[in-house]
């Protein structure tokens, strides 16, 4: 079945479970979900969802409830997100890397009526987190993937008849359907809310920026509590017919395993995600053959890293921007040429825009670097505090990214890097990406991060941390006369250049952590 489902389901004013509806209609037989324990097709995904839904409903979810779910990359978490948008509440997916201080900033504010966990998962005891919060907020908690508790669990719903029948499929457009927090890597989380319209503007870009058709099918290995694993791995199945094949932890080796045996087309994920899966020695012994696109974005990329990646999986790589706030800004196209996929991230995608502007807010001229304001339908409505809004939002509805970037005449936009890596030494702004990005082109490094470090009479000065690829050498008066070669001014070298052996320290979305880094070097002074 080929692209032409996609147009004859897709209509203005859907709502997610509409979507899902129709698109289960058209699809009934076909595979939507895969993961190491079960195979689910559309038919028998929206039986189980209609049945947790009704669940739900007996529970006392309906319009405006919170459902909290901190869970893997299970089915289970997809059938659960569908069955509280059919029963009219608000999923908020949680990082399952989240512990008791992130939880309980966001149960306070996000309030949710059921918060689901796993049993353990990676040796964590998540019931006991889960009943240390219901003893201050009261909500009820879900096990999934339950074997030894007595509480609730998420197999005893899919086991039982529904006490109660899931209301009229929710049918406004306008209404919450996502409460998403951000990483809170250098803060607190801010609770992030999305509309069905606002979602559907997003996947409804994709078969035009990435080609998407229901033949496709995505490698679900980046966190679907995070922005684009839960697009992509658990929205677009249910809203353009494609199918998702679940990783629940990023392991190459069985990510190229997965590939092969499911005939995976596409993924996205973070830089490290394509440099891992490229360079493990069975990248070139498995049949990848079906893998036809790698989208990525987020942090710097190597271009010959992109090359050696796109030829070794035989597939094309190209980037996209967004955020948490802005699913998807920018994108560029599978027809675009190397110069624009490589070193750019696109063009704004369907009826988004983009602005660069100065720190007053003028615009800048075309190739001027500024901050990224952004603006369509897929972006956010405002954060759960509505307190941090006036911050963020212009008064004429610009989302301030606090990224900064330059666009061309082409409409093609480059990230240069973020306001906050904005190193000032001694009255000089200096940013941290063009010296992370010069760092990335000598062989022996894989990784880097550069940030200002206190002091007394600059205000900051520069510190770089670079991971060391195997079997390489790192001198640092080598790596010195490399940034020198490339021609930079002086006080934007270094002052305090470290290398590590193992990869450094990141989210799971796959960002590396400068606050954690720079917070242990001021630590321990050099």
């Amino acid at each position: 079945m080929g692209p032409a489902i996609v147009s004859s389901v897709t209509r203005t004013g859907d709502t997610l479970p509409a979507r899902l509806d129709a698109i289960c209609r058209a699809r009934a037989d076909a595979v939507a979900l895969i993961d190491g324990v079960q195979r689910l097709t559309f038919a028998e995904a929206r039986g189980l969802i209609e049945r947790v839904a009704g669940h739900l409903v007996s529970l006392g979810v309906g319009p405006g409830s919170v459902v909290s779910w901190q869970l893997p990359n299970w089915w289970e978490a997809a059938v659960l997100h569908h069955a509280v948008l059919r029963a009219g509440g608000i999923p908020n997916p949680l990082n399952p890397a989240f512990r008791a201080r992130e939880l309980r900033h966001i149960v306070a504010e996000a309030r949710p009526h059921i918060l689901a966990v796993p049993e353990t998962w990676r040796g964590f005891d998540h019931i006991g987190m889960a009943k240390e919060l219901r003893q201050t907020w009261g909500m009820r908690y879900l096990v999934v993937r339950g074997r030894s508790c007595t509480t609730m669990r998420f197999e005893d719903l899919i086991e039982q008849p529904a006490p109660a029948q899931p209301p009229p499929t929710p049918s406004d457009p306008g209404a919450h359907a996502l409460l998403l927090y951000t990483s809170g890597t250098t803060g607190r989380p801010k609770g992030v809310q999305h509309t069905h319209r606002g979602l559907l503007a997003e996947i409804d870009a994709f078969p035009e920026i990435h080609g998407v058709t229901p033949e496709d099918r995505y490698l679900g290995a980046p966190p679907v509590a995070h922005i684009a694993g839960l697009v992509y791995g658990f929205l677009v199945p249910f809203a353009l017919g494609t199918s998702t094949a679940l990783l629940d932890r990023w392991d190459p080796g069985a990510a190229l395993a997965l590939i092969a045996r499911e005939r995976v087309t596409f993924m996205t994920g973070p830089p490290t995600f394509l440099q891992t899966l490229a360079e493990h020695p069975d990248a070139r012994t498995v049949d990848v053959s079906s893998f036809r696109l790698f989208s990525t974005g987020g942090a710097s990329i190597p271009n010959d890293l992109i090359r050696r990646a796109a030829a070794t999986l035989g597939c094309v790589v190209k980037r996209a921007y967004g955020s948490t706030e802005m699913p998807t800004l920018t994108a560029t196209m599978l027809g675009d040429d190397e110069r624009a996929r490589l070193e750019t991230d696109g063009r704004a995608i369907g009826d988004a825009e983009v602005r660069i502007v100065r720190t007053d807010g003028a615009p800048v001229a075309p190739g001027e670097e500024g901050e990224i304001w952004a603006r369509g339908p897929e972006l956010f409505t405002g954060y759960r505090d509505a307190g941090l809004d006036a911050e963020a939002f212009t008064a004429d509805g610009w989302y301030r990214t606090g990224d900064l970037g330059t666009l061309d005449l082409e409409g093609l936009l480059r990230v240069t890097g973020r306001i906050a890596d904005i190193i000032i030494r001694g009255g000089e702004n200096i940013a941290a990406k063009e010296i992370e990005d010069l760092l990335l082109e000598h062989p022996a490094v894989s990784e880097a991060a550069v940030f200002g470090l206190p002091d007394e009479r600059l205000g900051e000065r520069v510190c770089a941390i670079v991971s060391v690829r195997d079997g390489a050498a790192f001198d640092e008066t080598v790596m010195l006369e490399h940034l020198r070669a490339a021609g930079i001014a002086t006080h934007k070298l270094p002052e305090r250049l470290e290398a590590r052996d193992e990869p450094l320290p990141k989210t799971e979305s796959g960002k590396i952590r400068k606050a954690e880094l720079r917070a242990a070097l001021i630590a321990s002074p050099s």
